[in-house]
């Protein structure tokens, strides 16, 4: 019986060391692999040149491409395995992945794409969603997944992807690896599948900053010149304002790397929503023609709007003959928007042409040769797998807000990390005028190491330290949006406003403060609700009552509004509106 049992011991021990073995395996299979290549190659480079000649400028680097560019001897599989299976092998290499084995790299392999390259989640039912290897339980970001996947789990050095509305962007930033989009045409597509014609720009991803430039400068074929430094970097305050984690986690970081390196002189600040509704006239005549059948209020929800629109409209012209042939199983998403008719006129097609080439003449006469525009590269730390999130409107209006300057514009644009918040990668990204390529690598490469080096910083300040940082950076909110409330710019110092209130909620004079501006704009029930917030933080607050009782008798409260004007001349007896408004109130309604 004795044995029987010891025996029984033994076989149940095999069992759970069978599976822990199986278990282990598993994890090791996921880990070595992460899910981002979806098909391993090795094209080599050629021999080195005999000396005195230089050696290949990318000697050394390995490289992966998404699965978008042609890669002769294998099917392009474009994120679906129907288009895999409807599709000859290529006959040969994209033109930019010769250039890059010709410069002396290594490709290893081709990297998962979303479907027919057109989401932006990095998510794949068909060849699984790519492990995001810095956030494990959250979207690596898309459509070019596997490729940021690939660089930030160092399998390779760079990788290239196709950045239409921000395949190369988004993922980088959710990675937490550097993503370069070059400015439209600047790069071959030849030997690439279009997704959109008019926004496709070839994308680069690689984990440090010199490896980007070396990469870049190949890429883009530039000869040697003298490397050059910004002489403005502009700060898009109301991009910022998008934010879903404190703007001084980030803004700050570029502010203090500046002033650092190039001085405070450099810095300035723009609201890029005034700036691009002055110097971007078709946006009103887009408006006019409601293409998307409802009011966009603000130029960079328009430019979003647009930017969503030419992709749906190019990508129909471009595969929807193809979609409506094989009819594929396609996400949810992507059947919905390809089956919904995307009909634009020939003037709304016009319109936004007119729009892009506004865009471009405005940021170029914003930048100069020298300017570098700062924007958060997304608003949102990355999404939970499988999150509801990624569907709502409010997350795809702030993505493609920010996203759609560059797109629209055809500017080039970098993606950098700034290291970590509440576990999620956090990144910023730098602009520079289309054609400003070189320039654009010359400064991520000048501000790269000062970057971490403030990231770094903010790391290890101490809580207390960072309560002080957050107090200072709400008194600077506050006074930007003092000076907007000065210059009748009323929408823009709410943001302000707002931005100080989220930074610290228990200050009575910010939401005073937003309050006069909601009453400028004639929102009156946010003006009351802000003063009477405001009054509960501060009994004393004479200007809380004053605009809360303009609010009451604007909405028809006649009674309330008395009371408010009595107060405040309580509080000060000497306050000759307190007292014209309740003289005049309680004349005709007492």
């Amino acid at each position: 019986m004795a044995s029987n049992a010891a025996n029984l011991w033994v076989l149940l021990g095999l069992g759970l060391a069978g599976i822990l073995l199986v278990t282990r395996k598993l994890k090791k299979s996921i880990k070595e692999d992460f899910g981002a290549f979806i098909q391993k190659l090795e094209l080599l480079p050629p021999p080195q040149p005999a000396p005195p000649k230089a050696p290949h400028p990318l000697t050394g680097l390995t490289f992966a491409v998404s699965d978008l560019f042609d890669i002769e001897g294998y099917v392009t599989g474009f994120g679906h395995p129907d288009w895999v299976r409807t599709h000859e092998a290529a006959s040969r290499t994209s033109a930019v992945v010769l250039t890059l084995v010709e410069g002396g790299a290594t490709c290893v392999g081709k990297t998962v794409v979303d479907e027919l390259g057109y989401s932006i989640s990095g998510e794949n039912r068909h060849y699984g969603t790519p492990t995001n290897p810095v956030a494990t339980a959250r979207i690596p970001g898309g459509s070019c997944s596997g490729a940021a996947v690939s660089v930030a789990a160092n399998f390779v050095d760079f990788s290239l992807g196709v950045d239409t509305v921000g395949g190369v962007r988004v993922p980088a930033a959710f990675c937490g690896v550097i993503g370069f989009r070059p400015s439209h045409g600047a790069v071959s597509h030849t030997g690439i599948i279009p997704i959109s014609t008019s926004l496709d720009t070839v994308g680069l991803f690689a984990k440090d900053s010199n490896i980007l430039r070396r990469v870049g400068h190949v890429l883009l074929q530039l000869p040697f010149a003298a490397q050059r430094s910004p002489r403005q970097i502009i700060v898009a305050d109301d991009c910022f304002q998008l934010l879903k984690i404190p703007v001084d986690r980030v803004a700050q970081v570029v502010i203090k790397s500046t002033e650092k390196l190039f001085g405070r002189q450099v810095l300035k600040h723009e609201s890029v929503e005034n700036y691009f509704n002055s110097k971007v006239p078709s946006l009103k005549e887009f408006h006019s023609q409601k293409i998307n059948g409802k009011s966009k209020p603000s130029s960079i929800r328009l430019l979003a709007n647009i930017l969503q629109l030419l992709q749906r409209h190019e990508f129909q012209h471009n595969h929807g003959e193809w979609i409506s042939l094989e009819k594929p199983v396609l996400d949810s998403t992507l059947s919905a928007q390809t089956n919904e008719i995307c009909e634009m006129t020939d003037r709304q097609i016009e319109i936004c042409k007119l729009i892009r080439n506004e865009m471009r003449s405005a940021i170029n006469s914003l930048l100069k040769d020298d300017g570098i525009l700062v924007i958060p590269t997304t608003a949102y730390p990355p999404p939970k797998l499988g999150s509801k999130e990624i569907h709502s409107e409010d997350y795809q209006n702030h993505l493609f807000s920010l996203l759609s300057i560059a797109s629209i514009s055809g500017c080039c644009q970098v993606t950098l990390p700034l290291g970590y918040h509440e576990k999620c990668p956090v990144s910023v990204s730098l602009i520079a005028r289309h054609g400003g390529d070189r320039f654009l690598l010359d400064t991520v490469q000048t501000m790269y190491h000062s970057l971490q080096e403030q990231v770094d910083a903010v790391a290890k300040s101490k809580p207390s330290r960072n309560v002080v940082n957050q107090e200072q950076s709400a008194e600077m909110a506050k006074e930007k949006g003092n000076q907007a409330f000065k210059e009748k710019q009323w929408q823009r110092a709410i943001g302000f406003y707002t931005e100080a209130i989220k930074l610290s909620g228990n200050n009575a004079t910010y939401y005073s403060n937003r309050a006069a501006a909601y009453l400028e704009l004639g929102s009156y029930l946010q003006a009351e609700s802000d003063c009477t917030k405001a009054i509960e933080l501060d009994k004393k607050n004479v200007k809380a009552y004053l605009r809360r009782g303009t609010a009451r008798e604007m909405l028809g409260y006649y009674k309330e509004a008395i009371e408010d004007f009595n107060y405040a001349l309580v509080l000060e007896p000497t306050n000759k509106r307190a007292a014209v408004s309740s003289e005049r109130l309680r004349k005709v309604f007492q």
